[in-house]
């Protein structure tokens, strides 16, 4: 089985201040937005790797347009399901655990819209 840890890829590796949900949402989008994350770094991952830990301590203001596209957008966009992100997707926050409750909304959210 080959793991992949993204430890701290949103603020080391991605981008200090995440932002937007497209690239076109504005100046500097075509960089932090959750499309870029999602379709770069994400999405590659996930079909590389069996399990890939998201690390998303080092920033606390992660917007909810951010964390649907580049999590729910996995689904919608990027062809994954529900039960694949489960069994191969974790994620972290050290301090803002309301975090990890909007990815897990976004994600389920995208699921019922694939199934209805």
């Amino acid at each position: 089985m080959k793991t992949k840890k993204l430890k701290n890829i949103v603020v080391t590796d991605f981008h200090p201040k995440p932002y937007g949900r497209y690239t076109t949402d504005g100046p500097g989008c075509e960089l932090s937005s959750g499309e870029v994350f999602r379709d770069k770094v994400l999405a590659p991952a996930l079909r590389d790797y069996d399990l890939v830990h998201v690390d998303l301590t080092g920033y606390n203001r992660y917007g909810r347009s951010f964390l649907d596209e580049a999590f729910g957008g996995l689904i919608r966009e990027s062809g994954f399901n529900y039960q694949e992100l489960k069994e191969k997707l974790t994620y972290d926050h050290e301090s803002v655990k309301s975090i990890l409750q909007v990815i897990d909304e976004r994600i389920e959210a995208a699921e019922r819209d694939r199934n209805s």
